[in-house]
C-alpha cells in the first residue's frame, strides 16, 4: 500500500516489523476426533465457519487436545487476538481471515500472525482483510503462502491511538455493512415465496376472485380436466454423444436439461453435435415452444419453460419434451405446472429409485388433473401473474445491484481506513496523539525494544 506521501504522523513499515508469523503443526489422526479439551486445534474449515457464521471470530474448532497432547505436538499456542488464515488452497480459502477468540493451536495448513504489541491486534486483523493473498501465493499446482510472503507486505502505520480509532470505526462501519448485506440476502427467498403464493392464488382462483364478482362470473365455470385435454402431442429428442460445448457460427447442437431448469430457456446450456447430419429438423427448438424436463432431481423434474428467443440451431434431447398445444393455453399450463399444485402432481407421478434422478413418463404427464378457467378469465390470470412477476423481477434486479454495491463497499471502506481518510479529522483535532512519544516512529522503536526484550524465544506450548 505504498504511496508518495503518507498521512501526518504515519510511517512506512513491513508486516514483519510489527508481528510474528507462524504456521501450525502436523495434527496426527490419533489425536483427532475429540470435541472438548484444553485447547482447540484450528483447521481451515474452522476459519471458514468463523467467517461465514461468526463474523470472523474464531472461538471453537472441530477438534480439541489436552495440555499433555499439546506438549507432545510441540505446537505454538496462539493467543487471543491473533489473526488466522489458510496458507494453502484456492483464492476463496486464502482470503478468509479469522481473529482468535480462544487460545489454541493450528494444523499445518493454517498460518497465524500475532502483533508484537497486543494493542495492535484489531488493526492488523482489519489490515489483513485488505490483502489478496492469492496474489502473493506461489505459482504451484496448489497455491501456497510462505512466511516471507507475509513479512514482506507493506504496511503504512499510524500511532497506536489512531490505530485504535481506525479499528473502532471499522468495527462499526463493517458491522453495518454486514447487517445490510444479511437483510438483502434474505430478499430473494422472500421473493421466491411471493412468486409461489401468486402461482397458488392464480390456480385456486383467489387471484381473480374480485374480478369475477365485478364481471358476474363464478368459479364453478372452471373446468376440471387432465393435461392431455390441452396437449395435442408430445415430442421427444434423442440421446446423442456430443461435444460438451455450445454450438456457434452456424453449428448444430442439442439442449441439456439445464436449458429448461431455471424458469427461463437458456440456449447456452447446450452441446454441439459432432456431425450436422445427426440434426433432426422436426425436433428443432423454435420460438414459442413449450418445453419440459422428463428427467431431473425431484425438486427440478418437470420444470416448464416457454421459449422466448432462439439464436442457435438446437434440437430436443431425450430428457426434454416439447408439449404441443394452442398458443393461448401455454401461459396457463406454465402457471399451473410451476404452482404448488402442479409440482405436487409431478412429484407424485415421478418414478425412479434415486432422488438424484427421477423420471416422469408421457402418459403420467398427460394424466395430471388441472383446472381450466374460461378463456377470458384465463387471459386475465396470465396478465396479472406476468405483471406481478415482472414487479418481483424488478425488485430482484435492484437487490442484486445493491448487493454488488455492498460487497464493493467493504473494500472501499477498508481502503479509506488504511489511507488515513477515515481519521483525517481526528488527526487534526488530536495533534499531540500523533507526534513525539506518541508518534508512529516512537511506536516502531517500542516494538523493536519489545522484541529485543523477548530475545526472539520460541513459545512452544506457551501463549504467543
Amino acid at each position: 500500500m505504498s504511496r508518495e506521501k503518507l498521512p501526518e504522523g504515519w510511517v512506512g513499515a513491513m508486516l514483519g516489523d510489527v508481528l510474528d508469523v507462524n504456521s501450525g503443526v502436523g495434527f496426527p489422526i490419533k489425536l483427532q476426533g475429540k470435541n472438548s479439551g484444553d485447547y482447540p486445534v484450528y483447521k481451515v474449515s474452522d476459519i471458514s465457519l468463523a467467517v461465514t457464521k461468526n463474523n470472523g471470530n474464531l472461538s471453537t474448532a472441530g477438534h480439541y487436545i489436552s495440555k499433555e497432547e499439546a506438549v507432545e505436538l510441540k505446537g505454538k499456542i496462539f493467543r487471543l487476538g491473533s489473526t488466522a488464515f489458510a496458507k494453502i488452497g484456492e483464492a476463496v480459502k486464502l482470503n478468509r481471515r479469522a481473529i482468535v477468540q480462544s487460545p489454541g493451536l493450528a494444523d499445518n495448513n493454517v498460518m497465524v500472525i500475532s502483533a508484537v504489541l497486543h494493542e495492535m491486534d484489531k488493526f492488523i486483523f482489519h489490515f489483513m482483510n485488505t490483502i489478496d493473498l492469492s496474489e502473493q501465493a506461489r505459482s504451484t499446482t496448489v497455491p501456497s503462502i510462505r512466511k516471507g510472503d507475509i513479512e514482506n507486505i507493506r504496511l503504512d502505520l499510524p500511532s497506536i491511538y489512531e490505530q485504535k480509532i481506525i479499528a473502532e470505526k471499522l468495527d462499526t462501519l463493517l458491522a453495518q455493512v454486514d447487517s445490510t448485506k444479511a437483510r438483502l440476502e434474505q430478499i430473494p427467498q422472500i421473493l421466491k415465496r411471493f412468486r409461489q403464493s401468486i402461482l397458488a392464488s392464480a390456480v385456486n382462483g383467489n387471484l381473480t376472485e374480485e374480478w369475477r364478482k365485478k364481471n358476474s362470473l363464478d368459479i364453478d365455470n372452471w373446468e376440471k380436466i387432465n393435461l392431455g385435454h390441452i396437449v395435442k402431442n408430445i415430442e421427444a429428442g434423442k440421446n446423442l454423444k456430443c461435444i460438451e460445448t455450445p454450438p456457434h457460427d452456424g453449428q448444430y447442437g442439442i439442449i441439456k436439461i439445464s436449458a429448461v431448469t431455471w424458469g427461463k430457456y437458456d440456449e447456452d446450456e447446450s452441446k454441439t453435435l459432432p456431425d450436422d447430419s445427426l440434426f433432426v429438423e422436426s425436433r428443432r427448438i423454435a420460438t414459442g415452444d413449450f418445453l419440459i424436463s422428463r428427467a431431473n432431481t425431484l425438486e427440478l423434474l418437470g420444470n416448464p419453460v416457454i421459449v422466448k428467443k432462439v439464436t442457435k440451431n438446437l434440437m430436443l434431447s431425450d430428457k426434454v419434451l416439447r408439449l404441443v398445444m394452442a398458443d393461448d393455453d401455454k401461459p396457463w399450463v406454465n402457471i399451473f405446472l410451476r404452482s404448488c399444485y402442479g409440482r405436487r402432481e409431478i412429484e407424485f407421478r415421478s418414478t425412479g429409485n434415486q432422488l438424484s434422478m427421477r423420471n416422469i413418463g408421457q402418459k403420467a404427464l398427460l394424466e395430471i388433473p388441472m383446472p381450466k378457467p374460461p378463456a377470458r378469465e384465463q387471459a386475465e390470470i396470465v396478465r396479472r401473474v406476468e405483471q406481478l412477476f415482472a414487479y418481483a423481477d424488478t425488485i430482484e434486479k435492484q437487490v442484486n445491484n445493491a448487493l454488488t454495491r455492498v460487497n464493493n463497499l467493504t473494500q472501499s471502506i477498508l481502503a479509506k481506513a488504511f489511507r488515513g481518510e477515515l481519521t483525517a479529522q481526528w488527526r487534526a483535532e488530536n495533534p499531540d496523539l500523533i507526534s513525539g512519544e506518541n508518534s508512529a516512529a516512537a511506536l516502531m522503536e517500542k516494538i523493536k525494544a519489545e522484541r529485543a526484550a523477548s530475545g526472539g524465544k520460541k513459545n512452544s506450548c506457551k501463549k504467543a
